[in-house]
């Protein structure tokens, strides 16, 4: 039911004009009394800014049978055009516009039954910050450090246990809540800057009240609250400003797909169709292969797209107007609120597609050199490309999401790392991958990465071997795209014991809390390897800060024709940069004809590793299981 605003009342308008002045008789003038019950618990979003692009505004509000309320604005700053009643008399939709010539205020939503006030809200109209909506997006100069915010470090044993909310701390429990918070990251921006981080992905922070495992952050209770037992929306706030002021950009994890069985709104919904299978509990098939299949069904892309994850994981109906709204808006105001530098996408392809699309177009509209990686597990490069700005698909889908995670480069190096040497293994797997990056509108904007949140340490992905570690490290910090490192494996933390256990791979970052032995961020503690490949990843990472072949340059790889050797070079304008692989067991001369094409007439290049000048006319010895990064002279 869709209620218009009319002429019936102008005389209230013009009553609450006279309601605004200082007149000790104002009641009496109206003849309406104010008696406030204050039945209203949330208006979402809470507050929006002046000069944004987005101007119309739906307001949800959410109160004990409020449905018979009539909505009031009285400001030249904001109109109110319409207000809409739902099935659920606990909401009221109110659908607004801020004028273009608005100016920061505070407007008073009043909210009237049988001409009485009998509720009011204070909605904030702010000023930007200067160059907001020019925020710059990571990109291929920024090399992302992964946080699980639980397993980082306790900077605020005070809000370890929080009363009202349900899961209690249990540090015995790998997947219980450790304490990890937002303080403890901001106590180690040095930390992380040093070591030649510029991005920190952090996975979710917003309140995520559930029963148990409820430091992953991926089943939201509020969509408009950091979880106490990380902090405030305000210590947020402070993490990215300060973070900015050291050069660190701050991505936040949003998960559009679903929310948690505990919110508020899945408990007391204000429609049928709020969810999908609202009604009960049903599975994703995780065909996400149907949403491009030119032969697919009709059942098997609904079995995929409405079902749920789990059964504390609702499908948000992404289809409903008034959702679809919800969301959007909610990210724009974490992006304003928290002055983001980019978005990581939860289960991207577990989404509506076109609710998609209008979400990544309303973020980049609003923010165009923003960015935004999506999540889609998969193999096949033709797949992930799909979902890429640009791409001109096969059934006519836009997207414009910038960014994707790039996956099948991830799985074919790590097999690449420890399969034997038979024909088509090894090298040439990652080498046939890159070799389809045509399908890609820009492959130097995807992220890679050699482990994250969700798979084994790539130390255990390795077989622990130390070798085959550093040569992955050189590859994901000078291979195209943006790197991204999750936090300890800088350190060589691992998931041995059970690879697949999500809560042994977010293991608690050693020095984090009190109790620990030893300390990564003092280095105290740490055995001969942690310590050295702490160094080795500080060197290389603070050496490809200042290059910019390495970020921006054109990639021209050769292909492994020699078992376990493999080299690429990064090519920008007169910058050289070689970077040699060789996984043998033995040392190997490299005969340095072949590349005459980048390299003729060249004579020397820096050994960036071994910080050394090196010949490289004829041939260049590479040691067993190592990587050269040349610079080319």
């Amino acid at each position: 039911m869709k209620n218009n605003i009319n002429k019936n009342w102008i005389f209230i308008l013009i009553g609450f004009f006279v309601l605004s002045c200082d007149n000790e008789n104002k009641s009496e003038t109206l003849n309406l009394d104010v008696k406030l019950s204050n039945k209203i618990q949330r208006v979402e979003p809470p507050n929006w800014w002046i000069d944004m692009k987005t101007k119309d505004l739906q307001l949800l509000v959410y109160g004990k049978n409020i449905s018979d309320y009539v909505p009031i604005i009285n400001s030249p700053n904001v109109k109110l055009i319409s207000y809409e009643k739902v099935k659920n008399q606990n909401y009221l939709f109110l659908n607004i516009s801020i004028s273009k010539n608005a100016k920061a205020d505070t407007i008073l939503l009043n909210f009237l039954k049988d001409d009485i006030i009998v509720d009011m809200y204070e909605f904030s109209l702010l000023d930007r910050k200067e160059n907001a909506s020019k925020v710059e997006g990571f990109n291929s100069s920024d090399v992302m450090y992964l946080i699980t915010p639980d397993r980082y470090a306790n900077g605020n044993p005070e809000n370890d246990d929080i009363s009202y909310m349900y899961e209690r701390p249990n540090r015995d429990n790998n997947r219980g809540l450790h304490g990890g918070d937002i303080q403890g990251i901001i106590d180690n921006l040095n930390y992380i800057k040093e070591m030649g981080f510029t991005t920190i992905w952090l996975n979710p922070v917003l309140e995520n009240n559930m029963k148990k495992s409820s430091y992953h952050g991926y089943s939201t209770t509020d969509y408009y609250k950091v979880d106490p037992r990380f902090g405030t929306n305000e210590l947020f706030r402070e993490l990215s400003e300060k973070a900015n002021e050291m050069g660190i950009k701050l991505v936040m994890d949003i998960i559009p797909n679903h929310c948690g069985s505990e919110h508020w709104f899945f408990k007391d919904p204000p429609m049928d169709n709020w969810f999908n299978n609202q009604s009960g509990f049903k599975q994703t098939s995780h065909r996400r292969e149907t949403i491009q299949d030119i032969h697919a069904s009709e059942i098997d892309k609904k079995e995929h797209i409405d079902g749920w994850f789990v059964e504390t994981m609702p499908d948000l109906n992404q289809k409903n107007e008034k959702m679809s709204t919800y969301l959007i808006q909610n990210t724009l105001w974490w992006i304003e609120y928290a002055e983001l530098s980019g978005i990581r996408v939860d289960t991207y392809p577990y989404s509506d597609k076109k609710f998609m699309s209008d979400w990544t177009f309303s973020v980049m509209n609003e923010y165009p050199n923003f960015n935004i990686v999506g999540e889609e597990w998969s193999d096949n490069p033709s797949l992930i490309s799909y979902w890429q700005k640009g791409k001109v698909n096969h059934d006519g889908y836009v997207s414009y999401l910038p960014s994707l995670m790039d996956f099948p480069l991830q799985i074919s190096f790590a097999e690449a790392l420890t399969d034997d040497f038979g024909w088509g293994k090894g090298f040439v797997k990652p080498y046939r991958t890159l070799a389809t990056d045509f399908v890609y509108p820009n492959p130097n904007n995807l992220l890679i990465f050699p482990d994250n949140h969700d798979m084994a340490r790539f130390f255990t992905q390795v077989n622990n071997d130390l070798d085959l570690f550093k040569m992955g490290i050189v590859y994901y910090s000078t291979m195209r795209g943006i790197p991204q490192f999750y936090y300890g494996t800088e350190i060589l933390m691992n998931s041995n014991e059970n690879p697949g256990d999500h809560g042994l791979i977010r293991t608690e970052f050693p020095g984090g809390w009190p109790d620990h032995t030893k300390n990564a961020f003092t280095g105290e503690g740490l055995s001969n390897e942690e310590r050295e490949t702490q160094l080795f990843f500080k060197e290389v990472l603070n050496w490809r800060k200042n290059n910019k072949v390495i970020h921006e340059g054109k990639l021209i790889q050769f292909s492994p024709k020699e078992n376990g050797i493999y080299s690429f070079f990064r090519v920008l304008e007169d910058k050289l940069v070689w970077i040699i692989f060789n996984r043998n067991n033995t040392s190997k001369i490299i005969d340095t004809f072949r590349f005459e094409e980048l390299i003729s007439n060249k004579e020397f290049g820096y050994d960036v590793i071994n910080k050394k000048r090196i010949s490289i006319q004829n041939s260049i010895l590479i040691d067993k299981k190592t990587a050269l990064i040349i610079e080319i002279e």
